[in-house]
C-alpha cells in the first residue's frame, strides 16, 4: 500500500527519479576512466582535484546549516583518505577484469560495512547478512575465473581480488562517513572534506610508489576526468544522497544494483567487455547476495523527510559506488 500511494506523490517521484537519474549517472564512472586511458592513481587524484571547488561552492551557499564540529569534519576527512585507496584499487581492477565485473564486485560494500559495523560498533550482523558472505564470495570466485582459459580480463583473478579490496576499503569510508555527519548536515560539507582527503591519500600513493603519476593535463583524457568528478563525484553524489534515505527498501535495492548492472551494459556497449559463462554466473550470485541483504536490511517504516536527512547516517551501507 505504501509503494501504490508513494507512485502518486509528487514529492516521491521526484525522490524515485533523483534516485534514478543519479544511478543511471554514477554507472558511467568506470567508464570515463577507462575512456581516460591514465594511470589508476592519476585518474583518482584528477578525479578529486576537478570535484572540489565545485563542492566547495556547494557548500559555501549552504554553509550556514553546517554546523558540525571540527571533529566531524576530521573524520569525514579520514574517511575520504579511505576512499582515495579504494578509487586507486577500483582504477586497477577496471584494468584488468574490465569496468562491469570490477564495479560489480566493488559494489559489494553492503556487506562489508555490516561486518565492519560490528568490528567497530559491536553491530551484530543478522544470520541473512553472514550466511550471505561466503555467498558472495563464492561468485567473486567464479567471476575471478577460477584461472580458466576464456576468461575475460588480462589478469581476472587478480582483477577480482583488487575489486574486492577495494569493496573492503570502501566499506571503511562509509563507517568513517556516517559517523562524520550524525547532525544531518547538507552533504556537500562532508562530501567535500572526504574528496580533499581522497586527493591526498591518492596523491601520497602516487609520490610513495613513485609510479603512476602524471601532474601534467592532457587532452582528451583530462576531459573525460574532468566529465567523471563533474557527474559521478558531485552530481551523481548529491543526488543518490538525497533520494535513498526517503526511498522503501525494494526500490532501494534496486537502485543499489542498477549501477553495476548498468556499467557492465555500458563496459559491453564502449569495450565490447564479454564476460565469460562462468564469470557471468558468478555476477549473477554476486548480485543476488547483496540485493538480499540490502532488502532484508531495509525492511523498514519509510522514514519522513526530517528523519531521512542525510543519506550517511541512514542506509548509508547501501550507498553505491562513486
Amino acid at each position: 500500500m505504501e509503494t501504490t500511494e508513494a507512485a502518486g506523490n509528487p514529492d516521491s517521484r521526484r525522490v524515485i527519479v533523483a534516485a534514478l537519474v543519479g544511478a543511471v549517472t554514477i554507472s558511467f564512472s568506470a567508464i570515463y576512466f577507462a575512456l581516460s586511458d591514465v594511470d589508476p592513481i592519476t585518474g583518482a587524484v584528477f578525479r578529486a582535484l576537478y570535484a572540489a571547488p565545485v563542492l566547495f561552492f556547494i557548500w559555501w551557499w549552504r554553509r550556514d546549516s553546517d554546523r558540525r564540529s571540527a571533529k566531524r569534519r576530521w573524520l569525514s576527512f579520514a574517511a575520504g583518505l579511505m576512499l582515495g585507496i579504494d578509487i586507486v584499487l577500483w582504477h586497477e581492477a577496471i584494468n584488468f577484469i574490465g569496468a562491469g565485473l570490477a564495479t560489480l564486485i566493488a559494489n559489494s560494500q553492503v556487506i562489508w560495512v555490516a561486518l565492519g559495523a560490528w568490528l567497530v560498533h559491536r553491530e551484530r550482523p543478522d544470520r541473512r547478512t553472514m550466511g550471505a558472505v561466503p555467498v558472495v564470495l563464492f561468485g567473486v570466485a567464479l567471476v575471478s575465473g577460477l584461472g580458466q582459459e576464456g576468461a575475460f580480463g588480462s589478469n581476472p583473478v587478480l582483477g577480482a581480488v583488487l575489486a574486492l579490496v577495494a569493496a573492503m576499503f570502501y566499506s571503511a569510508f562509509i563507517l568513517g562517513y556516517r559517523a562524520s555527519n550524525t547532525t544531518f548536515a547538507p552533504p556537500a560539507g562532508p562530501l567535500l572534506e572526504a574528496t580533499v582527503g581522497a586527493f591526498v591519500s591518492a596523491l601520497l600513493l602516487g609520490l610513495v610508489l613513485g609510479r603512476g603519476l602524471d601532474l601534467v593535463p592532457t587532452f582528451p583524457a583530462h576531459g573525460w576526468l574532468i566529465a567523471l568528478a563533474l557527474t559521478a563525484q558531485v552530481f551523481g553524489w548529491l543526488l543518490i544522497g538525497y533520494a535513498l534515505p526517503r526511498l522503501p527498501a525494494v526500490e532501494t535495492a534496486t537502485i543499489i544494483l542498477l549501477q553495476p548492472v548498468l556499467t557492465m551494459v555500458w563496459g559491453a556497449v564502449f569495450f565490447s567487455e564479454s564476460p565469460s559463462l562462468l564469470q557471468m554466473i558468478g555476477a549473477v550470485i554476486v548480485l543476488g547476495g547483496v540485493g538480499y541483504v540490502a532488502i532484508t536490511r531495509n525492511r523498514k517504516t519509510r522514514p519522513t523527510d526530517e528523519e531521512a536527512g542525510s543519506v550517511v547516517h541512514r542506509r548509508t551501507g547501501e550507498r553505491q559506488r562513486p
